[in-house]
Protein backbone atom coordinates (compact mmCIF):
# COMPACT_ATOMS: atom_id res chain seq x y z
CA UNK A 1 0.00 0.00 0.00
CA UNK A 2 1.03 3.76 -0.48
CA UNK A 3 -0.52 6.80 0.97
CA UNK A 4 -0.98 8.82 -2.37
CA UNK A 5 -2.66 12.02 -0.16
CA UNK A 6 -2.70 12.59 3.95
CA UNK A 7 -4.99 15.04 5.83
CA UNK A 8 -3.78 16.52 9.29
CA UNK A 9 -6.22 17.57 11.10
CA UNK A 10 -4.61 19.36 13.91
CA UNK A 11 -1.56 21.75 13.26
CA UNK A 12 -0.10 21.91 16.75
CA UNK A 13 3.56 20.57 17.99
CA UNK A 14 2.53 16.79 16.99
CA UNK A 15 0.25 17.98 13.80
CA UNK A 16 2.57 19.84 12.23
CA UNK A 17 5.40 17.06 13.45
CA UNK A 18 3.02 14.34 11.03
CA UNK A 19 3.07 17.31 8.26
CA UNK A 20 6.94 17.41 8.21
CA UNK A 21 7.16 13.77 8.09
CA UNK A 22 4.59 12.82 5.49
CA UNK A 23 5.78 16.01 3.49
CA UNK A 24 9.22 15.27 3.42
CA UNK A 25 8.39 11.65 2.25
CA UNK A 26 7.03 13.20 -0.83
CA UNK A 27 3.14 12.74 -0.06
CA UNK A 28 1.36 15.91 -0.33
CA UNK A 29 -0.72 16.80 2.61
CA UNK A 30 -4.13 18.99 3.62
CA UNK A 31 -4.04 20.79 6.68
CA UNK A 32 -7.11 21.88 8.76
CA UNK A 33 -7.02 24.14 12.29
CA UNK A 34 -8.28 26.85 13.05
CA UNK A 35 -5.77 28.98 14.65
CA UNK A 36 -4.87 31.78 12.68
CA UNK A 37 -0.82 31.00 13.76
CA UNK A 38 -1.72 27.77 12.21
CA UNK A 39 0.44 27.98 9.03
CA UNK A 40 3.35 29.87 10.80
CA UNK A 41 3.71 27.33 13.28
CA UNK A 42 3.81 24.30 10.80
CA UNK A 43 6.05 26.77 8.67
CA UNK A 44 8.03 26.91 11.87
CA UNK A 45 8.54 23.08 12.20
CA UNK A 46 8.97 22.96 8.82
CA UNK A 47 11.73 24.29 8.86
CA UNK A 48 13.58 22.39 11.94
CA UNK A 49 12.55 19.37 10.12
CA UNK A 50 14.24 20.09 6.56
CA UNK A 51 17.32 21.26 8.51
CA UNK A 52 17.45 17.90 10.32
CA UNK A 53 16.82 16.11 7.07
CA UNK A 54 19.54 17.73 5.03
CA UNK A 55 21.99 16.07 7.52
CA UNK A 56 19.93 12.42 8.12
CA UNK A 57 19.12 11.99 3.81
CA UNK A 58 22.89 11.48 2.96
CA UNK A 59 21.37 9.27 0.11
CA UNK A 60 19.10 12.56 -0.97
CA UNK A 61 15.17 13.35 -0.79
CA UNK A 62 12.23 13.02 -2.82
CA UNK A 63 10.58 15.88 -3.75
CA UNK A 64 8.89 17.68 -0.78
CA UNK A 65 5.04 16.83 -1.21
CA UNK A 66 2.84 20.53 -1.55
CA UNK A 67 0.93 21.31 1.65
CA UNK A 68 -2.26 23.18 1.69
CA UNK A 69 -4.52 24.59 4.11
CA UNK A 70 -7.93 23.79 4.08
CA UNK A 71 -10.70 25.53 5.38
CA UNK A 72 -13.01 22.73 6.57
CA UNK A 73 -12.18 19.36 7.89
CA UNK A 74 -14.43 18.03 5.33
CA UNK A 75 -12.31 19.96 2.19
CA UNK A 76 -8.86 18.42 4.36
CA UNK A 77 -9.88 14.89 3.90
CA UNK A 78 -12.03 14.73 0.69
CA UNK A 79 -9.72 13.19 -1.20
CA UNK A 80 -6.99 11.64 1.28
CA UNK A 81 -6.21 7.54 2.06
CA UNK A 82 -4.71 8.21 5.14
CA UNK A 83 -5.83 11.10 7.69
CA UNK A 84 -3.84 11.41 11.02
CA UNK A 85 -5.89 13.54 14.06
CA UNK A 86 -4.13 15.37 15.83
CA UNK A 87 -6.19 17.55 18.26
CA UNK A 88 -6.14 18.45 22.20
CA UNK A 89 -6.46 15.91 24.26
CA UNK A 90 -10.11 16.75 25.25
CA UNK A 91 -13.14 13.61 24.32
CA UNK A 92 -15.54 16.17 23.30
CA UNK A 93 -13.41 17.55 20.81
CA UNK A 94 -12.04 14.88 19.46
CA UNK A 95 -15.83 13.39 19.24
CA UNK A 96 -16.44 16.40 17.00
CA UNK A 97 -13.97 16.54 14.76
CA UNK A 98 -13.37 12.41 14.83
CA UNK A 99 -17.29 12.92 14.02
CA UNK A 100 -16.84 15.35 11.23
CA UNK A 101 -13.30 13.68 9.54
CA UNK A 102 -16.05 10.27 9.34
CA UNK A 103 -19.04 12.29 7.56
CA UNK A 104 -16.33 13.25 4.64
CA UNK A 105 -13.69 11.52 3.90
CA UNK A 106 -13.32 8.49 1.60
CA UNK A 107 -14.70 4.78 3.23
CA UNK A 108 -11.54 3.64 2.36
CA UNK A 109 -9.20 5.95 4.07
CA UNK A 110 -7.49 5.12 7.30
CA UNK A 111 -7.88 7.37 10.11
CA UNK A 112 -5.41 7.72 12.83
CA UNK A 113 -5.01 9.20 16.54
CA UNK A 114 -2.19 10.82 17.68
CA UNK A 115 -3.93 10.41 21.43
CA UNK A 116 -1.20 9.95 24.07
CA UNK A 117 -3.54 8.13 26.08
CA UNK A 118 -7.27 8.37 25.15
CA UNK A 119 -9.10 4.26 24.44
CA UNK A 120 -9.93 4.49 20.63
CA UNK A 121 -12.99 2.22 22.22
CA UNK A 122 -14.07 5.76 23.72
CA UNK A 123 -13.04 7.62 20.54
CA UNK A 124 -14.86 5.59 17.48
CA UNK A 125 -18.22 5.99 19.45
CA UNK A 126 -18.23 9.02 17.87
CA UNK A 127 -17.83 8.00 13.97
CA UNK A 128 -21.52 6.43 12.54
CA UNK A 129 -20.09 5.36 9.68
CA UNK A 130 -17.09 3.44 9.69
CA UNK A 131 -15.49 3.65 13.49
CA UNK A 132 -14.04 0.08 11.81
CA UNK A 133 -11.42 2.28 10.66
CA UNK A 134 -9.78 3.93 13.90
CA UNK A 135 -6.88 3.33 14.87
CA UNK A 136 -4.78 5.24 18.06
CA UNK A 137 -1.39 6.37 15.58
CA UNK A 138 0.73 7.50 19.12
CA UNK A 139 3.87 9.19 18.53
CA UNK A 140 6.83 10.69 20.16
CA UNK A 141 8.10 14.50 19.75
CA UNK A 142 9.62 15.23 16.79
CA UNK A 143 7.51 12.99 14.99
CA UNK A 144 9.91 13.80 11.96
CA UNK A 145 12.29 12.32 13.82
CA UNK A 146 11.81 9.68 16.37
CA UNK A 147 10.14 6.01 14.64
CA UNK A 148 8.58 5.07 17.53
CA UNK A 149 4.31 5.07 16.70
CA UNK A 150 2.23 2.65 18.79
CA UNK A 151 -0.68 1.27 17.07
CA UNK A 152 -3.82 0.82 19.78
CA UNK A 153 -7.17 -0.74 18.02
CA UNK A 154 -11.00 -0.26 19.33
CA UNK A 155 -13.51 -2.78 20.18
CA UNK A 156 -14.47 -1.56 16.72
CA UNK A 157 -11.65 -1.69 14.97
CA UNK A 158 -10.89 -4.12 12.36
CA UNK A 159 -8.04 -6.56 12.37
CA UNK A 160 -7.33 -5.17 8.39
CA UNK A 161 -7.15 -1.52 9.77
CA UNK A 162 -3.83 -2.18 11.95
CA UNK A 163 -2.22 -4.00 9.77
CA UNK A 164 -2.90 -1.00 7.34
CA UNK A 165 -1.82 1.45 9.72
CA UNK A 166 1.36 -1.24 10.25
CA UNK A 167 1.97 -0.47 6.33
CA UNK A 168 1.34 3.30 6.33
CA UNK A 169 3.58 4.12 9.69
CA UNK A 170 6.62 2.07 7.96
CA UNK A 171 6.25 3.59 4.79
CA UNK A 172 7.26 6.54 6.02
CA UNK A 173 10.37 5.14 8.28
CA UNK A 174 8.58 4.67 11.19
CA UNK A 175 8.70 1.67 13.88
CA UNK A 176 4.96 0.64 14.55
CA UNK A 177 4.35 -0.87 17.49
CA UNK A 178 0.68 -3.07 17.73
CA UNK A 179 -0.42 -2.72 21.52
CA UNK A 180 -1.58 -5.92 22.31
CA UNK A 181 -4.51 -4.62 24.65
CA UNK A 182 -6.42 -1.49 24.68
CA UNK A 183 -5.42 0.49 28.18
CA UNK A 184 -5.24 4.37 28.80
CA UNK A 185 -1.97 5.86 27.95
CA UNK A 186 -0.60 2.83 26.10
CA UNK A 187 2.72 1.76 26.81
CA UNK A 188 5.39 4.70 26.13
CA UNK A 189 3.36 7.18 28.59
CA UNK A 190 2.71 4.98 31.39
CA UNK A 191 6.28 4.75 31.59
CA UNK A 192 6.69 8.13 30.78
CA UNK A 193 3.94 9.28 33.53
CA UNK A 194 5.82 6.56 36.11
CA UNK A 195 9.02 8.86 35.77
CA UNK A 196 7.77 11.59 36.17
CA UNK A 197 5.53 11.12 39.20
CA UNK A 198 8.83 9.79 40.82
CA UNK A 199 10.75 13.19 39.31
CA UNK A 200 7.99 15.74 40.79
CA UNK A 201 8.75 14.03 44.05
CA UNK A 202 12.46 14.18 43.85
CA UNK A 203 12.38 17.84 43.17
CA UNK A 204 9.26 18.82 45.85
CA UNK A 205 11.60 16.74 48.24
CA UNK A 206 14.97 19.15 47.50
CA UNK A 207 16.60 15.85 46.46
CA UNK A 208 17.65 17.15 43.66
CA UNK A 209 17.36 20.26 41.17
CA UNK A 210 15.43 19.33 37.41
CA UNK A 211 19.40 20.07 36.40
CA UNK A 212 20.92 17.37 38.93
CA UNK A 213 17.89 15.21 37.88
CA UNK A 214 18.32 15.83 34.09
CA UNK A 215 22.11 15.14 34.40
CA UNK A 216 22.21 11.62 36.12
CA UNK A 217 19.69 10.18 32.88
CA UNK A 218 21.54 11.65 30.46
CA UNK A 219 24.80 10.96 32.07
CA UNK A 220 23.58 7.75 32.92
CA UNK A 221 20.87 5.07 31.83
CA UNK A 222 19.54 7.18 29.25
CA UNK A 223 22.44 6.50 27.21
CA UNK A 224 21.95 2.72 28.02
CA UNK A 225 18.46 2.80 27.05
CA UNK A 226 18.86 4.73 23.82
CA UNK A 227 20.37 1.12 22.64
CA UNK A 228 19.10 -1.35 24.18
CA UNK A 229 16.17 -0.27 26.35
CA UNK A 230 14.78 -1.80 29.85
CA UNK A 231 15.08 -5.37 29.86
CA UNK A 232 18.00 -6.13 27.39
CA UNK A 233 20.44 -3.43 29.93
CA UNK A 234 18.82 -5.51 32.90
CA UNK A 235 19.78 -8.89 31.19
CA UNK A 236 23.02 -7.73 30.67
CA UNK A 237 23.16 -6.55 34.24
CA UNK A 238 22.49 -10.13 35.36
CA UNK A 239 26.07 -11.14 34.45
CA UNK A 240 26.88 -14.36 32.64
CA UNK A 241 23.18 -16.08 34.51
CA UNK A 242 21.26 -13.37 32.73
CA UNK A 243 17.91 -11.93 33.40
CA UNK A 244 17.20 -14.95 35.95
CA UNK A 245 20.29 -13.67 37.91
CA UNK A 246 19.01 -9.71 38.17
CA UNK A 247 15.93 -10.52 39.45
CA UNK A 248 16.40 -12.98 41.77
CA UNK A 249 19.24 -10.27 43.13
CA UNK A 250 17.34 -7.25 42.50
CA UNK A 251 13.47 -8.79 42.81
CA UNK A 252 13.39 -8.17 46.68
CA UNK A 253 13.91 -3.94 46.32
CA UNK A 254 10.62 -3.93 44.84
CA UNK A 255 9.10 -4.53 48.31
CA UNK A 256 11.30 -1.88 50.08
CA UNK A 257 9.58 1.58 50.59
CA UNK A 258 12.38 3.86 48.09
CA UNK A 259 9.74 5.38 46.01
CA UNK A 260 6.72 7.75 46.45
CA UNK A 261 5.31 5.95 42.57
CA UNK A 262 1.45 6.01 44.12
CA UNK A 263 1.52 9.05 45.33
CA UNK A 264 0.90 12.52 43.90
CA UNK A 265 2.57 15.83 44.68
CA UNK A 266 0.43 18.62 45.23
CA UNK A 267 0.54 20.41 41.87
CA UNK A 268 0.21 24.01 43.05
CA UNK A 269 1.39 26.90 42.03
CA UNK A 270 4.44 26.66 44.70
CA UNK A 271 5.93 23.29 42.99
CA UNK A 272 5.14 24.87 39.16
CA UNK A 273 7.14 27.94 40.27
CA UNK A 274 10.02 25.90 41.58
CA UNK A 275 10.48 23.55 38.40
CA UNK A 276 9.87 26.41 36.30
CA UNK A 277 12.57 28.48 37.86
CA UNK A 278 14.89 25.50 38.23
CA UNK A 279 14.27 24.71 34.50
CA UNK A 280 14.91 28.84 33.76
CA UNK A 281 18.20 28.45 34.98
CA UNK A 282 19.20 25.44 33.66
CA UNK A 283 17.92 26.30 30.37
CA UNK A 284 17.21 30.18 30.00
CA UNK A 285 20.12 30.83 27.98
CA UNK A 286 18.76 28.59 24.95
CA UNK A 287 15.28 29.72 23.27
CA UNK A 288 13.15 26.84 22.61
CA UNK A 289 13.48 27.14 18.92
CA UNK A 290 17.56 26.34 20.16
CA UNK A 291 17.04 23.89 22.26
CA UNK A 292 14.68 22.09 18.97
CA UNK A 293 17.76 22.23 17.18
CA UNK A 294 20.15 20.61 19.47
CA UNK A 295 18.11 18.39 19.96
CA UNK A 296 17.39 17.38 16.41
CA UNK A 297 21.37 17.56 16.04
CA UNK A 298 21.82 14.80 18.70
CA UNK A 299 18.90 12.52 17.56
CA UNK A 300 20.52 12.30 14.16
CA UNK A 301 23.69 11.93 15.66
CA UNK A 302 22.92 9.15 17.74
CA UNK A 303 20.96 7.59 14.80
CA UNK A 304 23.98 7.61 12.82
CA UNK A 305 26.03 6.14 15.22
CA UNK A 306 24.22 3.42 16.37
CA UNK A 307 23.22 2.66 11.90
CA UNK A 308 27.13 1.65 12.38
CA UNK A 309 27.27 -0.80 14.46
CA UNK A 310 26.41 -4.58 14.34
CA UNK A 311 28.84 -4.69 11.93
CA UNK A 312 27.81 -1.97 9.78
CA UNK A 313 24.71 -3.55 10.18
CA UNK A 314 23.26 -1.20 11.98
CA UNK A 315 21.90 -1.93 16.04
CA UNK A 316 18.17 -0.54 17.41
CA UNK A 317 16.88 2.60 15.99
CA UNK A 318 20.35 2.74 14.48
CA UNK A 319 19.28 -0.35 11.74
CA UNK A 320 15.67 1.35 11.02
CA UNK A 321 17.67 4.87 10.78
CA UNK A 322 20.27 3.05 7.84
CA UNK A 323 16.69 1.55 6.21
CA UNK A 324 15.11 4.50 6.01
CA UNK A 325 17.95 6.94 4.68
CA UNK A 326 18.25 4.13 1.81
CA UNK A 327 14.44 4.33 1.29
CA UNK A 328 14.40 8.30 0.91
CA UNK A 329 17.69 8.03 -1.14
CA UNK A 330 15.83 5.31 -3.33
CA UNK A 331 12.82 7.99 -3.77
CA UNK A 332 15.52 10.81 -4.81
CA UNK A 333 16.58 8.58 -7.61
CA UNK A 334 13.28 7.66 -8.65
CA UNK A 335 12.68 11.51 -8.64
CA UNK A 336 15.49 12.34 -10.84
CA UNK A 337 14.41 9.44 -13.41
CA UNK A 338 11.03 10.30 -13.69
CA UNK A 339 12.16 14.15 -14.64
CA UNK A 340 14.84 12.91 -17.08
CA UNK A 341 12.16 10.73 -18.38
CA UNK A 342 9.52 13.66 -18.70
CA UNK A 343 11.99 16.15 -20.12
CA UNK A 344 12.98 13.78 -22.81
CA UNK A 345 9.41 13.20 -24.06
CA UNK A 346 8.72 16.92 -23.94
CA UNK A 347 12.08 17.80 -25.82
CA UNK A 348 11.04 18.92 -29.45
CA UNK A 349 12.51 16.55 -32.19
CA UNK A 350 14.92 17.56 -34.62
CA UNK A 351 13.68 18.30 -38.15
CA UNK A 352 16.06 16.99 -40.69
CA UNK A 353 17.15 19.27 -42.99
CA UNK A 354 15.76 18.75 -46.37
CA UNK A 355 18.78 18.21 -49.48
CA UNK A 356 19.07 20.56 -51.89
Amino acid sequence: MTITKAACIGGGVIGAGWVARLVLNGIDVAVFDPDPEARRKVDEVMKGARRAYKRLATAGLPKEGKITYAKTIAEAVADADFIQESVPERLDLKHRVLAEIDAHAPSSALVGSSTSGIKPTDMQVAMKKHPERLVVGHPFNPVYLLPIVEIVGGEQTWPEAIELAREYYAEIGMKPVVIRKEIEAFVGDRLLEAMWREALWLIKDGICTVEELDDIMRYGFGLRWAQMGMFQIYRVAGGEAGMRHFMAQFGPCLSWPWTKLMDVPEFNDELVDLIAGQSDEQSGKWSIRELEKIRDDNLVAIMEALSKENRGKGWGAGELHKTYVKQLGAAAKAKVSKAAEKAKATKPKKVAKAKK
